[in-house]
C-alpha cells in the first residue's frame, strides 16, 4: 500500500516538473531561427508565465513537502543497491557531469574546427555556470535546513543567512537540479538552432533526465520537493536566456574570446594566439 502511494505521488511530482520543462521547451521550439536572431527582446511574457509558474507550484508544495519527504523516507529503508545506484549516478550526472560533457564539448569544437559544436559546448557550460550562481546566493540568503536535518518533520526551517556557515542549511533551492535544467534547456535551444528537426527527440531526453536528477537529490533525503521545483524553474530560465541572449548579442566579450579564438603553429615549433572577428 505505502509503495503504491509512494509511486503515485512521484508520478504527480514528475508530470508537474515535466509539464512546466514542456511548456519551456515548446516555448523555444514555436520561435524559428531568424526570428530570434532578429528579435530584440531578451525576456518575454512567456518567460514571465514560466517564472509565476514554477514559483506557484514551489508555493504549492510547501504544505506537502512534509508528508512527501517522509514517504520518500519510509520507502528508502526497503530500497535496494540498485536503487542507491541509480541515484548516485544521476546526482553524478549533473555535477561534475554537465560541466564535464559541456566543456568536452566545447573543446572538442575547438581542436576539431567544428564552432557548431565549440558553441553548444560553451552555451551549455554558461547557462549552468548561471543558474548554479543564482541559486548559490539563495541557498546562502535563505538558509533553509535539508530533510535530513530534522527527520524530515521541519519543512519550515528557515535561518536568514544561515547557508553561508553550514551546508545543512543550504537546501532551498537545489543546486543539482537547476544546473541539470539549466544544462537541458540551453543544449536543446542550441540542437534547436543547428539540427531543428531533432528538437523534440532532445527536449525529451534531457528534460527527462533532469528531472529523474531532481528526484534522485530527494531520494537522498538532501531536498524538499519545492526545493527541486524550484531549481528546475531557475535552471529552465537560465538556460533558455543564456543560448538567447549569446545569439541575440553574438559580439558580447566572453563569446568573442571563447569562440573567436584559437591557436595556430608559429612555424618555429611554437603557437600563435589568434582572434577573428566577422567585418561588415
Amino acid at each position: 500500500m505505502m509503495r503504491a502511494r509512494l509511486t503515485r505521488s512521484i508520478g504527480r511530482f514528475l508530470i508537474v516538473v515535466c509539464g512546466w520543462s514542456a511548456t519551456a521547451l515548446q516555448a523555444q521550439t514555436m520561435v524559428p531561427a531568424d526570428t530570434v536572431k532578429n528579435s530584440q527582446t531578451l525576456f518575454t511574457l512567456t518567460d514571465a508565465a514560466l517564472a509565476v509558474g514554477f514559483t506557484g507550484v514551489t508555493i504549492a508544495l510547501f504544505p506537502v513537502d512534509k508528508s512527501f519527504a517522509q514517504r520518500l523516507h519510509n520507502q528508502n529503508s526497503f530500497a535496494s543497491k540498485s536503487t542507491d545506484t541509480w541515484a548516485t549516478g544521476f546526482d553524478y550526472l549533473a555535477l561534475p557531469g554537465v560541466f564535464v560533457l559541456g566543456v568536452g564539448s566545447y573543446a572538442y569544437g575547438r581542436f576539431a574546427k567544428h564552432p557548431d559544436m565549440a558553441d553548444f559546448g560553451w552555451h551549455t557550460t554558461e547557462a549552468a555556470f548561471l543558474g548554479a550562481s543564482i541559486t548559490e546566493v539563495l541557498k546562502v540568503a535563505v538558509g533553509r535546513s535539508r530533510p535530513y536535518v530534522s527527520a524530515d518533520t521541519n519543512p519550515r526551517d528557515f535561518k536568514f543567512g544561515g547557508g553561508l556557515t553550514s551546508d545543512t542549511r543550504q537546501s532551498f533551492p537545489s543546486g543539482h537540479t537547476t544546473i541539470a535544467f539549466a544544462a537541458a534547456a540551453a543544449a536543446t535551444s542550441e540542437v534547436h538552432r543547428l539540427w531543428p528537426r531533432y528538437t523534440w527527440a532532445a527536449g525529451t531526453l534531457l528534460y527527462g533526465s533532469a528531472t529523474v536528477v531532481g528526484l534522485a537529490r530527494m531520494y537522498q533525503n538532501q531536498h524538499w520537493a519545492s526545493d527541486v521545483v524550484l531549481g528546475a524553474g531557475i535552471g529552465t530560465l537560465a538556460g533558455l536566456k543564456t543560448v538567447r541572449y549569446a545569439h541575440l548579442h553574438p559580439d558580447n566579450w566572453l563569446d568573442r574570446v571563447l569562440l573567436n579564438t584559437s591557436v595556430v603553429p608559429d612555424g618555429r615549433g611554437g603557437g600563435l594566439l589568434m582572434w577573428s572577428a566577422v567585418l561588415p
